[in-house]
C-alpha cells in the first residue's frame, strides 16, 4: 500500500519526521474481532511477527506500555519486575483514547499522546521486521524491531507467559 493513500497517524509522522523508512500494510479489519490473531491472518502473515500494545498501570497510577506478540498474554508478574513495579495491571478499555490518544484496535507504541515507559518482547529480535498498529483500525506498520525499540525508547524483556 503506498504510503500516500492512506491518513497519516501520529505514529506514521513521527517516523517520516525522523527520516525512519518504514513500510505499511493494510487490512480489512472486523469490529467484532479487533484481535492481533485477526490482523495476522488478514495480513497473510506469521503471529509471531505481528505485534500487540497493551497500555498498564502500575505503582503510584503509573502507565506503561508493552508491545508483546498478539497470539500471546502478557505476563503481569513479569511485566511488573520489568518496570520496577510491585504489580501492573491493564488499563480498562474506555480509559485507551484519553491516556494514549489511539483507539482500541489501533494504538501504536509510537506517537502516544505522552511518552510512556515502553516494553518489547524479546522474541521480537528473531524477527527482521515486526509489524504493529500504524496507529489506526486496519494499518500496520513493518519496521525493524531494533529501530522500534530506538523511536520508542523501549528496552528487549521477557514479558509473555
Amino acid at each position: 500500500m503506498a504510503k500516500d493513500k492512506v491518513q497519516k497517524t501520529n505514529a506514521m509522522r513521527l517516523l517520516d519526521a525522523a527520516g525512519i523508512d518504514y513500510s505499511m500494510a493494510s487490512y480489512d479489519y472486523d469490529e467484532s474481532d479487533l484481535s492481533g490473531v485477526h490482523a495476522a491472518q488478514e495480513l497473510g502473515v506469521s503471529e509471531d511477527v505481528v505485534f500487540k500494545t497493551l497500555v498498564t498501570r502500575g505503582d503510584g497510577n503509573a502507565i506503561f506500555v508493552f508491545v508483546i506478540p498478539v497470539a500471546e498474554s502478557l505476563d503481569l508478574k513479569k511485566a511488573a519486575k520489568a518496570s520496577g513495579n510491585k504489580s501492573i495491571e491493564m488499563i480498562h478499555v474506555k480509559e485507551i483514547l484519553d491516556i494514549t490518544g489511539y483507539i482500541r484496535g489501533g494504538c501504536s507504541p509510537i506517537g502516544m499522546k505522552k511518552a510512556y515507559p515502553t516494553f518489547i518482547d524479546e522474541t521480537a529480535i528473531l524477527s527482521e521486521k515486526i509489524y504493529f498498529s500504524a496507529g489506526k483500525r486496519g494499518v500496520q506498520i513493518i519496521l525493524d524491531p531494533e529501530v522500534l525499540a530506538e523511536v520508542s525508547n523501549a528496552e528487549f524483556v521477557d514479558l509473555t507467559k
